[in-house]
């Protein structure tokens, strides 16, 4: 599954340097991850490091965009060549 920002987000600025997939930016109000860019860090870290590092936990797992393991090593695999 992607991960997504909920309302919740102070807008901290301290998880969009953290992701290793550029999936993180500034959206209109608060920061959005490019569901199609996330990998939960698969291919990089053993946990999503944009939820290790959030002082309000306020990004969960997307119920909307339910992916595999290896669904998602495939995204980072591809993401790797540049796709």
């Amino acid at each position: 599954m992607a991960l997504y920002i909920t309302d919740d987000c102070i807008n901290c600025d301290v998880c969009e340097p953290e992701c290793p997939n550029d999936a993180i930016s500034m959206g209109d109000e608060i920061y959005v991850i490019d569901p199609d860019r996330c990998t939960q860090c698969v291919g990089h870290y053993d946990t999503p490091q944009c939820q290790e590092v959030c002082p309000v936990d306020c990004i969960p797992l997307d119920p909307k965009r339910v992916e595999t393991e290896a669904q998602l090593q495939g995204k980072f695999e591809k993401l790797q060549e540049g796709g």
